[in-house]
């Protein structure tokens, strides 16, 4: 064999060596790792940033191995590397778009604002712009609720799963889209009521934990809009002060007296929209309020509430609320 075969031979088994330990030989992160790998990113871009994180030896070997099984899109999206894997088992997962999904949890009766604090808590981005898109994206209501001034009440409660990329108005919808699903199901769209009920909802759905409580907490509120009496809803003057960013924890005799359609203490009528995304059972609940006289409720201090026709029956359930109040301190 001449020197130059020689040469090519000793060349091509380097090679080999190589690239058997640039791409074919795993590769165990430091540790968990996340990488976003933005949309538009070219292949060149993904495997530098792909060798920066530890996650392949080579970006050059990684460009190889897209030369030579051919070039196939690279999805973009957040991946999480922990185990073991070589440059080509990795290229095969973006091609397959194995994204990383980060779990957003909405519970029933959340408004916008803890919404977007749960969204900032699972990394998928700032609150502010959540409740930017919250506010602005009133469009995607239009059919149904063209008067909304926001997105409020239509964010539906459920587990969600998003990735980085997901943009807020890509959450948003994908909350009124729920929201769409379960009205249709329970005959709440077509409604010519529905923003009403929405509101409504949103009130009940802050008033009481217990399902069997909500058609009287609604049928009192009803009672009190139709004897032209003041709803003085407590969730309302909450809603009004963190509207207002003056919220505190807790309602002062200021918050009661503060000058907002929402503070139903002082505006009459229901709010000017929801105060919170209610759940199934509060949009049935307010459908579908509960057949009474009762014109009052005040909590019994065990998770139930205790409900009066006059105002004299009130006051004695206030009395033994704030019984049972101070003999459990």
């Amino acid at each position: 064999m001449g020197t130059s075969l020689k040469l090519v031979a000793v060349l091509i088994l380097a090679f080999a060596v190589w690239f058997i330990w640039a791409a074919l030989l795993p590769v165990k992160p430091a540790q968990t790792q996340f990488v976003l790998l933005r949309p538009g990113w070219s292949t060149r871009r993904i495997a530098r940033d792909l060798q920066r994180e530890g996650i392949i030896r080579s970006s050059s070997a990684f460009l190889l191995l897209q030369y030579i099984e051919g070039p196939k899109t690279l999805k973009a999206g957040e991946y999480k590397f922990e185990d073991a894997a070589n440059a080509l088992e990795v290229r095969h997962r973006l091609i397959r778009g194995d994204v990383y999904a980060r779990t957003v949890v909405v519970p029933e009766g959340y408004n916008m604002f803890d919404i977007a604090a749960a969204v900032e808590q699972a990394g998928l981005g700032s609150a502010a712009d959540f409740l930017a898109a919250a506010r602005n994206d009133v469009s995607l209501l239009r059919d149904f609720d063209p008067g909304a001034k926001t997105l409020e009440g239509y964010l539906f409660p459920d587990t969600y799963q998003f990735t980085r990329i997901d943009s807020a108005h890509e959450m948003v919808a994908a909350m009124v889209r729920r929201f769409r699903q379960e009205a249709q199901k329970i005959g709440l769209v077509g409604n010519d009521d529905l923003p009403r009920i929405v509101t409504m909802a949103s009130i009940v759905e802050k008033e009481t934990a217990a399902p069997e409580e909500r058609p009287m907490v609604a049928s009192v509120y009803y009672n009190r809009l139709e004897k032209n009496m003041g709803l003085a809803a407590d969730p309302t003057v909450v809603y009004a002060a963190l509207l207002a960013g003056r919220y505190r924890g807790t309602i002062y005799q200021s918050d009661l007296q503060f000058d907002s359609p929402y503070n139903t203490y002082r505006s009459p009528g229901l709010p000017p929209g929801p105060i919170a995304n209610p759940g199934v059972a509060s949009l049935q609940a307010a459908m579908y309020p509960a057949q009474t006289d009762y014109l009052y409720f005040v909590s019994d201090n065990n998770g139930h509430h205790r409900f009066a026709n006059t105002l004299g029956q009130h006051a004695q359930n206030v009395a033994a609320y704030r019984h049972a109040v101070a003999n459990s301190q």
